[in-house]
């Protein structure tokens, strides 16, 4: 590994310990179990599983480092030019479902790719971001979560908070049902614009950022009650998270492309879920609100 490669790997490991441990004081009930892994054609990772908490259904915080001589297809079909060269790609990724629907699900994922050639000048990247999937919204919420990324992205450029903002909302978009994932946040990839000391700055801002987003939402809304009505209406949008996931994400087919472990690639799956024929929300309810209002591409730091 080279000298930046161990810097990012660092970090990553770091985070992922300081994440585990912010939602596990935060839940108060479980604690995550690591499941350490090595993938047989290079490298490995550390998948961290919580189930069954007080606040978290389901969690999953993951640490992976794969390496390899041919990138797979996911990761070369929009840079053909570096198909055949060989890869390491390290990241943290999670996911976090809580039992609570008034509480969002949460997703943040940052990474690092480098891809090299014998005789050629090594090709690197960085990728990653956060967003966020509500059940019953709140503008507060929304406002908030959006505030902390763009104070993330502030001191890179002016531009940068809109940009990633934009690629987020297009990027989490479940094409086939023609409506967004969630109320978004932030999406980059191939990130190398800026030189490779400023990028893995970029990229630790972003990291940080994730739980001063994400615990202030959690710690407003963990104690409001909620009906077995609204948990069915959870397990019902949680059906469009799986439905994303297994269909378009870029993270989850490199992961199965490259031989990854399946068991950790498909930790951001749901507990429970379901799905019901043509169903449609009441007319003027909180749940016909959701996709209504919430889940359209707004600008929810328009009034700031």
């Amino acid at each position: 590994m080279s000298d930046r490669s161990q810097a990012v790997k660092a970090y990553l490991l770091d985070l992922q310990d300081r994440i585990c441990a912010a939602l596990e004081a935060e839940d108060g009930a479980a604690q995550f179990f690591e499941d350490a892994w090595e993938r047989p054609a290079g490298g490995g990772g550390r998948t961290r599983v919580m189930e069954n908490g007080g606040l978290i259904e389901k969690g999953g915080v993951n640490f992976s480092h794969v390496f390899g001589t041919g990138l797979p297809p996911s990761a070369s079909a929009h840079r053909p030019e570096l198909a055949g060269r060989g890869f390491e790609a390290m990241g943290v990724s999670l996911v976090i479902h809580p039992t609570n629907p008034h509480i969002p699900t949460s997703h943040a994922n940052v990474r690092f790719f480098i891809a090299e050639k014998e005789g050629e000048e090594a090709v690197w990247w960085f990728g990653g971001g956060f967003d966020l999937t509500p059940y019953y919204a709140n503008e507060e919420d929304c406002a908030h979560w959006h505030r902390v990324a763009k104070a993330a992205c502030d001191p890179f450029g002016a531009d940068v908070y809109p940009r990633y903002k934009e690629w987020c909302d297009r990027y989490f978009h479940i094409k086939h049902r023609n409506e967004p994932r969630g109320i978004g946040g932030l999406f980059f990839d191939d990130l190398n614009e800026w030189d490779f000391d400023t990028s893995f700055a970029f990229l630790r801002a972003i990291g940080d950022a994730y739980l001063e987003a994400y615990l202030p939402i959690v710690q407003r809304r963990k104690a409001l009650p909620y009906t077995e009505q609204q948990r069915e209406f959870q397990a019902y949008r949680r059906g469009r998270y799986v439905e994303f996931n297994l269909v378009y994400d870029r993270g989850t087919l490199f992961g199965l492309q490259s031989g990854g472990r399946t068991e950790s690639i498909l930790m951001s799956l749901p507990p429970h879920v379901r799905w019901g024929y043509d169903w449609k929300a009441e007319p003027g309810s909180e749940e016909a609100r959701l996709t209504e209002y919430f889940l359209t591409d707004r600008d929810w730091l328009a009034a700031d």
